[in-house]
Parts: C-alpha cells; structure tokens; sequence
C-alpha cells in the first residue's frame, strides 16, 4: 500500500528584495539581483515555490585590509591595494554578479576618511563596474552616521544596500536609504525578538518592510554556526506561518567570520592533523556558506573567489 507525501501548506511568504536599477529604472547597473520571494523552506521544492536563488557576493574594502591572511590575500593577486582594480577583478576575473563594499577607511583607526572622500570613492566604484551594490559603513556608530548618508546619495537611483542598521543606532540610516531609494541591512545579534523589535522601528519611520534584509550575525563553522543556524530557521518558519516582521531575507557575512578563525589560516606544522592550510580555508567558508544556505540565508558574503565559485553551484539548485 503506497503512501502519500506530506506537503507542508505555508500561509506566508519572504519578501522580495531587487539590489541594483538598470538604466531603464533610473540607475545604471547592466543587472539585478533578486532575493527573497520564498513560499516554503530551503530546498523543498515540491511544498512551494523557490523563485530566486540565493546571491553570492564578493567583498571588497575601499582600503587594502590589514587583518585578512596571507592564503586569502594572494588569491586576488596584487590588487588589493587599489580598490578600483579589485572591484573590477571581482566582476571579469571571477564573476561576481554582486560587490558587497566596506568602508572600512573611514574608521578612525584605519584612515578616518571623510564623508565626501567615500562618496566620491563610490561614485568612482559605480562607474568602473555596473554590477549591484552593497555598501557597509566601518562599524564605528558616530563616523557611520556622518558617511553612510552623503554615501546613500550619492548612490542616489542605483537602488543598494545599505548596512548596517542595529538597535541602538538605526534612525540615521533609516532616513537616508528611504530618502534615495535603497534597501537597508537590519543587524541583530543572534536574537529574533531584537531582530523583529527592530524590523518594525525601522518600518515606522516609512521604510517598507519590503526594503529590509536581516542580518542576524551568524558564527563560523565550530564557532556558532549551529546557535545561528537555529534563530535563522525559527526566524523563516514564523515568516512563512504569516509574520510579516519578519519575513525578510536573510544576509549573511560568512568570509568575514570565517577567516578569523585559526582553523582557516594556521599553520599546519601546529596542527599536524587539520590537512593543508591553502585549502583548509577555502573549505571552511564554503561548509559555512553551505550550512547556512539550509538555514535560509539569501545573501552571502564571501571573500576567498574559490569558495565563492563552489558555491554558487549550490546556491543555484536551492
């Protein structure tokens, strides 16, 4: 006697996000990228629609970074230290059909550039490569709300986004990505109640729920994966049983806290038994990004192109 499958009936759905306007939308990227839109679960095609798959960025910094490892740094081969030419190697040389741009000079500890030298520092970015944009501030709250918007201007039509938006320090940004018509990166640290709380304060100052992607700060491979892993999944199952607040898509910076940690870049003469230390790395943030795909991340992050290449593979059949 055969059995029937269950399917799981979902009564929500994620929101849509687009990153980046073509010229016929008033901007000037040559594509868009499109998030969100699901109907059911990662991978469980049979029980709704999967619209979009998931989006795989590249990640560039408007200064040469300081604390990326040797194995990571010699992978885009002598570029790094000319942002221009990085972006552009990101897009002909290893495909990237979305740039994820920290501006991590304008920390006062690493450049304290000003608002106007990013802004131009942009405008030129827009110019040499005409894949989306994301475009994240350097994580110092006060510099952060001098930069970010003169930045969101000057990015004025090519639909972005912007990050990142926490709790304590969010109207700024709010203001400015509503002003020039961008989306907005919420972040919230590994808490849904915070990531919802904040969701709606954003949506009360007039940013439609439609133009947030959650970044619920995930962890490493050994280092956190699984606790995230779990909030993102309690988080898309309320948004497919009907919570709008949080029915965003997820981004995750899975190179940012993947190269930090000493599996990716120690050396294998102080741990005989972890393998080669050129592949190890690579290999970590790919197992990363793969979980966190099952876990219904949008977005990824990534620095290493090899990892990023791998797994678009995977991100596709999502």
């Amino acid at each position: 006697m055969s059995q029937e499958q269950m399917i799981e009936k979902w009564q929500g759905e994620v929101f849509t996000f687009v990153i980046g306007a073509t010229k016929q939308e008033g901007g000037t990227r040559g594509s868009v990228v499109k998030v969100g839109g699901e109907k059911t679960l990662p991978f469980l095609r049979k029980e709704g629609a999967l619209p979009n798959s998931a989006a795989v960025a590249l990640e560039i910094f408007d200064v040469p970074p300081v604390d990326w490892p040797q194995d990571l740094t010699a992978a885009y081969g002598g570029v790094l230290s000319n942002p221009l030419e990085w972006a552009d190697a990101c897009v002909k040389k290893f495909g990237a059909e979305l740039l994820c741009v920290r501006l991590a000079g304008a920390h006062p500890d690493y450049g304290d550039r000003t608002a106007e030298q990013e802004a131009a520092f942009l405008a030129k970015l827009a110019g040499t490569v005409n894949v989306p944009l994301i475009v994240r501030g350097c994580g110092d709250d006060a510099k952060d709300n001098a930069v970010l918007p003169l930045c969101s201007e000057a990015l004025k039509g090519e639909r972005c986004l912007f990050g990142s938006a926490v709790q304590e320090n969010y109207k700024t940004l709010t203001a400015a990505v509503t002003a020039d018509g961008h989306g907005i990166i919420a972040e919230s640290p590994i808490d849904l109640n915070i990531a919802k709380q904040l969701n709606i304060l954003i949506s009360d100052l007039g940013l439609p729920l439609e133009r947030i992607v959650m970044d619920p700060t995930i962890g490493a491979l050994g280092y956190g994966l699984e606790y995230a892993y779990s909030i993102m999944e309690r988080a898309r199952l309320a948004a497919l049983s009907g919570d709008r607040n949080v029915a965003c898509p997820f981004i995750c910076f899975t190179g940012q806290e993947t190269w930090k940690v000493k599996e990716a870049f120690a050396e294998k003469a102080d741990f005989p038994h972890w393998g080669e230390r050129e592949k190890r790395g690579i290999l970590w943030e790919a197992v990363t990004a793969s979980a966190l795909l099952q876990a219904g991340a949008d977005i990824l992050v990534m620095r290493h192109p090899k990892a990023a290449e791998e797994i678009k593979k995977y991100a596709g059949n999502r």
